[in-house]
């Protein structure tokens, strides 16, 4: 599978693959990371790509013409390029997303900068938009990677144990019940003993149980979703 960094900052991007899981699958040619750069599309003697605000308003707003001109070049590079722009006006995205975007073969992430992107852009070559918050970041970098990690994490080949997807929170309105590893008695902290007793029924009800308890406290409208869906 394909990734695409539309980016003026390619190296925020680059360096968290490599190490880990996403290291090792782009290795493997399972993923494969590429990168544009608007900055070498501009027509301006100064490669400059950002311009004031039309109506006036604090800061600048990319210039329409080096991102157009780039994401034209990407979509003659590859008609099915899905492109997605990173803003936090827009839905949120989730694991179904994610699920849903690792079918594609190609994924390109538009990254907006200063006061953000000329409108007419988005409305021309956005296949989606996409926010991971109600917050303001200083740019879509970071978005975009949060994205390309999830996504990436539901190709086939990528995880280790690709069981590992099935157990995860948000694969149900559940959230994941809480890990342990050994030893039983850390410095006083026990793991229930159940874990312990190999009886597999009764390991699946303490986690059934735990994963009911967590996800009340930290998110109660998805155990409602759960308890809807139970009956």
């Amino acid at each position: 599978m394909n990734f695409t960094f539309v980016t003026l900052f390619k190296n925020i991007v680059e360096g968290y693959f490599s190490d880990s899981i996403l290291r090792r699958a782009i290795e493997k040619d399972i993923i494969k990371i590429n990168y544009l750069d608007p900055r070498e599309f501009s027509d301006n003697k100064h490669n400059k790509v950002d311009d004031s605000a039309v109506g006036g308003g604090a800061g600048m707003v990319m210039n329409p013409q080096p991102l157009f001109d780039a994401l034209l070049d990407l979509k003659k590079q590859d008609e099915e390029v899905h492109i997605v722009f990173l803003t936090p006006v827009a839905k949120p995205f989730i694991q179904n997303d994610a699920k849903r975007l690792s079918k594609k073969s190609h994924v390109a992430f538009v990254s907006g900068r200063y006061e953000g992107i000329d409108e007419r852009v988005i409305e021309e070559f956005a296949d989606e938009l996409f926010s991971i918050g109600d917050y303001i970041l200083t740019g879509g970098e970071l978005a975009s990677l949060v994205m390309c990690d999830a996504i990436s994490r539901n190709v086939d080949g990528v995880l280790g144990n690709s069981e590992s997807l099935d157990v995860e929170s948000f694969e149900t309105p559940l959230l994941e019940a809480p890990s342990f590893s050994k030893p039983q008695n850390f410095r006083g902290f026990f793991v229930s003993s159940e874990y312990l007793k190999g009886n597999h029924s009764k390991i699946r009800s303490l986690k059934l149980a735990l994963s009911e308890s967590k996800t009340k406290f930290f998110r109660p409208e998805q155990l409602l979703k759960h308890k809807a869906q139970s009956h």
